[in-house]
């Protein structure tokens, strides 16, 4: 019996909540570094390096992780990486020695995240449905935003008031409640419940996952994608997305706020307020990517970006206007790079190839973060103050604005899908 709502909307649902929890959990550190520092004496640098771990795994599970949802399921992939997550999380609030924050936050926590990612989203999308597929991407993706919006001033406030255990412990349930709803919910495609993909038309070919040893796909694609320079375009590009994201705002903001004298809550709450924005500007990237060349909305969201945190040592001085407009700024473009990084990925390589593609782009991406996170810590605790991360993360933004236009699209990657698809 036909239903009036194709069944792929439901698991888009269910795969904006997991992402939304894993987000919240990734955002977390934000308002760990300061506490932990008071509480242990551990340096900037050396919290720091664990998070840089932690975000290497992240983006370093991803291509491992779209191989292994193909083997084992969405399901299953998205119900561990939860598991996981929680177990991590609530092993934290006993640590008390750097090298267990490593082990936990870093390798942990950063390998559960990983499988929940945007690279799962990707696959959701590619295998569920054939039309409206950037609209679908940037909802999911403003899952990030969204984890921000709910979690962060929440977690802030718990971490000021009844301390940062608590903190980990909240999320640590949400994390468990995501598990149920995963293996309740999603269902790995449309052909097991008898339906075809959102929009495809009859006739249309539907792709079948592939089978095989998950690190060796994975691995295999690698090489394949590795022959193309839009490649190594998208990939480096991305490394920058990911370094003046993820790793420098998302890890560094809150405790630069708390340098100028701005209270952890009131900054937890720009960070969100961040994630109201960026919930509409990654939408709406979304759609621009399904009718406007996907070269030229990235080159607009480096360059916008990169002026961006230019400015932003002297918004955090002021502590007035500028830094109300760079919320809002920075908030609408901060991770509307994904849907025509995730475009421009397709369009090369072939929707079969994409996940493992992108998920090997992502890499990059979290690379470059560990990197932000990592050398913004040392610059913090070497010159007292995060001006000049800020700044250099601004100039290569701008770089990446021009790398972006360079990118062939559609055409160098062709005959890499081709191949492909031969194998």
């Amino acid at each position: 019996m036909k239903t009036r709502i194709h069944y792929g909307w439901f698991v888009v649902a269910t795969t904006f909540a997991v992402l939304l929890v894993s987000a919240a959990i990734r955002a977390t550190p934000g308002v760990l570094i300061v506490p932990l520092e008071r509480e242990f004496g551990w340096s900037r640098a050396t919290i720091s390096g664990a998070i840089s771990v932690n975000l290497l795994l992240y983006g370093l599970m991803g291509p491992f992780c779209a191989a292994i949802a193909e083997r084992i399921g969405i399901r299953r992939t998205m119900a561990l990486a939860m598991v996981l997550l929680s177990a991590a999380l609530l092993l934290a609030t006993g640590m008390s020695r750097p090298w267990h924050l490593v082990v936990l936050w870093g390798v942990l926590v950063g390998s559960g995240t990983g499988m929940a990612a945007m690279v799962i989203g990707t696959a959701v999308v590619t295998r569920w449905f054939a039309r409206r597929r950037g609209l679908v991407l940037g909802a999911l993706t403003a899952s990030t935003a969204t984890g921000q919006l709910l979690f962060l001033p929440v977690l802030a406030r718990l971490a000021e008031g009844d301390g940062w255990r608590t903190a980990l412990r909240v999320v640590a349930a949400a994390a468990v409640a995501a598990a149920g709803i995963a293996f309740l919910f999603v269902r790995e495609s449309p052909a097991s419940l008898g339906l075809r993909p959102y929009g495809a038309a009859p006739g249309e070919e539907v792709g079948v996952p592939r089978r095989g040893n998950p690190a060796v796909v994975a691995v295999a694609t690698l090489g394949r994608a590795s022959r193309s320079r839009d490649f190594w375009l998208l990939a480096g590009t991305f490394f920058v997305c990911g370094a003046s994201t993820n790793g420098l705002i998302g890890t560094h903001l809150i405790p630069a706020c708390m340098d100028h004298g701005i209270p952890e809550v009131r900054a937890a709450g720009i960070l969100a307020t961040m994630g109201i924005f960026d919930l509409f500007g990654t939408t709406i990237s979304g759609w621009l990517s399904d009718r406007w060349d996907s070269r030229m909305l990235l080159f607009t969201y480096y360059g916008l970006r990169g002026l961006s945190l230019i400015l932003l040592p002297d918004a955090l001085v002021t502590d007035g206007a500028g830094l109300n407009v760079f919320t809002v700024f920075y908030g609408l473009d901060w991770i509307a790079t994904v849907p025509p990084t995730v475009r421009l990925t397709t369009d090369a390589f072939g929707s079969e190839d994409a996940p493992i593609v992108f998920g090997w782009v992502f890499a990059a991406h979290q690379v470059g973060a560990g990197v932000a996170a990592l050398g913004a810590g040392v610059i913090r605790t070497r010159l007292g103050d995060y001006h000049h991360a800020f700044v250099a993360s601004g100039m290569i933004c701008l770089v990446a604005a021009m790398l972006a236009l360079l990118v062939q699209r559609g055409r160098a990657g062709s005959g890499v899908a081709m191949s492909a698809a031969a194998t």
